[in-house]
């Protein structure tokens, strides 16, 4: 079977299932709504950042971000769902890819609106705080932030073929990036920087001090990235359906 087809297929499963376009679109509210309060409570911080700040609430949007990358494949071990699709695909690195595309692309799209909508709305409370901004960093923040979303949903889609479970990959990522991630930066220094999320989430920064670039962190990103779906290609083979 030719690839077109089989993407035409895993994308109406994405479209019919409420719980996937329900999670896009709580990632587009909640990002939106945390940068919006972030740019409305002032500038007192020294330390203040006006391009993390009007991205910041990529901090708890991500986690719909992770749910999306993860009911995407989850969905398949729902009543041997998996069963079916692969009866019908045979050739599994086929499907598997035809899967993986389907996480990235609306993954990606929608995470470029949601990046540029929490900039204009954090922008707007923030005033002529962010007008130092560049037209250059504005679009770097804006074009990283988008790539990290989708970055973080192949990262859980690949964790959740290794584990053939979502809630495995949910129960593992949130509590990660929500509270494992920064016990391990405040007390690892620089090796902090090379985790999956931090090393990501440089891109959102006017400025920093890290060991990592904005574009460089990214790469690290993609290569766990890489590494959770190289692992859960591995799975998929040699394990039976």
């Amino acid at each position: 079977m030719n690839l077109t087809p089989v993407l035409r297929a895993e994308a109406l499963k994405v479209l019919t299932l409420r719980s996937l376009c329900g999670t896009l679109a709580a990632l587009f509210a909640v990002t939106t709504a945390f940068s919006a309060l972030a740019g409305a409570s002032g500038t007192s911080d020294p330390d203040f950042d006006p391009l993390f700040t009007s991205l910041s609430g990529v901090m708890p949007g991500q986690i719909a971000a992770i749910a999306f990358g993860a009911v995407v494949v989850s969905s398949e071990y729902q009543g041997n769902g998996i069963r079916l699709s692969l009866a019908a695909v045979p050739q599994r690195g086929r499907w598997f890819a035809a899967k993986l595309v389907v996480v990235a692309v609306p993954a990606l799209a929608v995470g470029l609106v949601t990046a540029l909508a929490a900039l204009l709305a954090a922008r707007a409370g923030l005033g002529a705080a962010a007008d130092a901004l560049t037209v250059g960093e504005q679009v770097r923040g804006v074009v990283g932030c988008g790539i990290y979303l989708m970055l973080i949903a192949l990262f859980a889609a690949g964790l959740t073929t290794l584990f053939r479970s979502g809630v495995a990959t949910l129960s593992t990522l949130v509590p990660f990036i929500l509270v494992v991630s920064f016990v391990i930066g405040d007390a690892a220094g620089t090796v902090a920087d090379f985790l999956p999320d931090k090393a990501g989430q440089i891109v959102l920064y006017r400025t920093h001090d890290w060991a990592l670039g904005p574009w460089t962190g990214l790469a690290v990103t993609a290569l766990w990235a890489a590494g959770a779906l190289l692992a859960g290609y591995w799975r998929l083979r040699r394990r039976d359906a």
